[in-house]
């Protein structure tokens, strides 16, 4: 018989007072330490966190002060540090004037707010040197940095209290209706910000190597001749197109061009157009001008792409929409021209031709349309 004898009680190790005393103090040590350095972090953190706010709310007024700036740019009201280091006629340009008899009953305004390009706010500098010149006196001649800055958006510029320089020898203009035929006189205008100095000279452009913006434009007695007057293929004849009106309903338009070769046309019909124009190394605009029609200096920032809710927002019921020569690439006209046009529902006429000058392969095209505002479809039809 086996006799299995066991213990009721725990064995554990036998320490002296001193080594427990030592590993106590060890530990109170060890635990001071983490202490200490948990103290350190949450030090750091709160440091950082109060840091971070302080970003926060700086960039907070940053922006709103931005907010401001602009906000006050676009309603023409200056707020003090957006003026500051502003020359006084720049601020005289750009800031509200009190109205002498006080609110407008027709404005509810009490003031004048310049109406100025937004993107002055981006361009101070720019700003600075047009609004630079002797009050009273002869305007610098700097059309091409002033039309530089209308291309970056500061349109339109700001009013200046200065004459513009004067032509020598002044004649008068060619008598209507010779004059919307006759070469301009070189006479009417200031040649200085143009590489040409004659019109002469533009027209010889025509013959001469380089890229110019619209070569033959100057030249009435060339192609401009006959332009508009023959209806074949992408090219629209005028007395096709006004004969699919009541003679005399066409009365007014816009056109998007250069030459105003068209305007001469419509108001050889009594048709009133107004050409818009920029001046790209050659007097565009006063050359419209010369010619007895009416110029519209202004940029592509007035005029974006068309959408079917611009042309049904400017035409008049039963007004025409005519696109001449209009150049894309092959994709853009399927996928985009072509479909906005048959959402518009009113298309009239349409003829595509392929731009063969740069090659076949680049796909490029030209594509002419007239369309038609109907007098009775329902807008939220077309526009479901």
């Amino acid at each position: 018989m086996a006799v299995f004898s066991h213990s009721n009680h725990l064995s554990l190790p036998l320490w002296d007072s001193f080594t427990l005393v030592h590993e106590l103090n060890s530990t109170k040590f060890e635990l001071a330490a983490s202490h200490s350095f948990i103290s350190e972090l949450l030090q750091q953190l709160n440091s950082t966190n109060l840091l971070v706010e302080a970003l926060l709310i700086e960039l907070t007024r940053e922006h709103e002060r931005s907010t401001q700036k602009v906000a006050s740019l676009l309603s023409g009201k200056f707020t003090a540090d957006l003026s500051v280091g502003l020359p006084d006629e720049v601020r005289a340009a750009l800031g509200s004037h009190k109205l002498p008899l006080g609110k407008s009953p027709m404005t509810g305004l009490d003031e004048v707010i310049a109406l100025v390009g937004a993107s002055w706010f981006k361009f101070q500098d720019e700003l600075v040197q047009y609004m630079t010149y002797e009050i009273g006196g002869e305007c610098p001649v700097d059309n091409v940095f002033a039309q530089r800055l209308l291309l970056k958006g500061c349109e339109p510029l700001p009013r200046r209290r200065c004459h513009p320089k004067s032509p020598l020898n002044y004649v008068e203009p060619t008598p209507f209706p010779e004059h919307l035929w006759a070469k301009a006189l070189d006479t009417s205008i200031i040649w200085d910000p143009y590489s040409c100095k004659s019109y002469q000279c533009l027209i010889d452009r025509n013959n001469a190597p380089g890229v110019f913006a619209c070569k033959d434009c100057f030249d009435l007695h060339g192609r401009e001749k006959n332009r508009w007057l023959f209806d074949k293929g992408l090219d629209y004849g005028i007395d096709q197109v006004l004969s699919m009106k009541p003679r005399g309903t066409i009365r007014i338009g816009l056109d998007i061009g250069k030459s105003s070769t068209f305007a001469a046309r419509m108001r050889e019909r009594n048709v009133t157009i107004i050409t818009t124009s920029m001046n790209f190394d050659g007097p565009f605009n006063s050359f419209i001008a010369s010619r007895g029609l009416i110029p519209m200096h202004a940029t592509g920032s007035h005029m974006p792409c068309l959408t079917r809710f611009d042309i049904y927002r400017v035409l008049r019921l039963g007004g025409l929409f005519w696109v001449d020569h209009f150049f894309c690439c092959g994709s853009q006209l399927n996928e985009t021209h072509v479909l906005m046009f048959d959402r518009i529902g009113f298309r009239k006429r349409w003829n595509t031709g392929m731009k063969l000058d740069r090659g076949i392969d680049k796909n490029e095209w030209y594509f002419s349309a007239l369309l038609e505002k109907s007098m009775t479809q329902d807008m939220c039809s077309l526009f479901s």
